[in-house]
């Protein structure tokens, strides 16, 4: 039986945190376009709150189905038994509290991108007049920060798992997932194709000849 770290959905989900610093610097640029047109303490809480409260509340409540990507979902009755221990792992308290951790750092970075975010203010090509549309572009990509991390922080959390746990972890069930994690995108039988234990097996021989 296949390792359930080859899981290609966890992998997919991890690459994620490769678009997190492009995402930090955008909503960097956007609040370094002109001066604050409201209270700092007001500015900056509603760029968190647009930011952080979306995702972790899904966090908390309703996790994100991992088996989805590009606006595509695999149906929950499509799930095979390995891929339900996985959801029973995702949904766990210690994915919460880590939930929670996660969106305290990001408040303190964000903290951070703001008072720091003047330094910018020479390269961008917007007039300061148009502060609101600079609000509005850190909000939105500091919201898809916080997404692009607490998903892979979650994903991450289940590769540390051992192979004993992991056989402990009993199947979710299939008809709460729809009603426990959140699925978005379009739901189809499945995305991508199925490694069986034979590809699995010829890949670890090819693997050992190479070396």
């Amino acid at each position: 039986m296949q390792s359930f770290r080859s899981e290609p959905f966890l992998w997919i989900h991890l690459a994620g945190l490769a678009t997190l610093p492009i995402l930090l610097q955008l909503c960097w640029l956007g609040l370094a376009v002109g001066d604050p047109i409201l209270p700092v303490w007001l500015e900056f809480s509603i760029v968190a709150a647009i930011g952080v409260l979306p995702v972790l509340w899904m966090q908390l409540s309703r996790p994100f189905l991992i088996f989805a990507v590009l606006g595509v979902a695999q149906k929950p009755t499509q799930l095979d038994e390995q891929q339900r221990k996985v959801l029973r792992l995702i949904r766990t308290t210690s994915n919460r509290l880590l939930a929670m951790i996660v969106a305290v750092l990001l408040v303190g970075l964000l903290w951070l991108l703001y008072r720091t975010a003047p330094i910018a203010a020479n390269v961008i090509p917007l007039p300061p007049q148009w502060r609101g549309l600079g609000l509005l572009v850190a909000s939105i990509a500091f919201l898809a920060s916080n997404l692009f991390l607490q998903i892979p922080v979650s994903v991450a959390r289940v590769f540390v798992t051992s192979e004993t746990e992991f056989s402990k972890a009993k199947p979710y069930p299939v008809e709460r997932i729809a009603r426990d994690f959140t699925i978005v995108g379009w739901q189809v039988n499945r995305i991508l194709p199925q490694l069986t234990n034979s590809q699995t097996d010829t890949a670890q021989v090819t693997a050992q000849v190479k070396e």
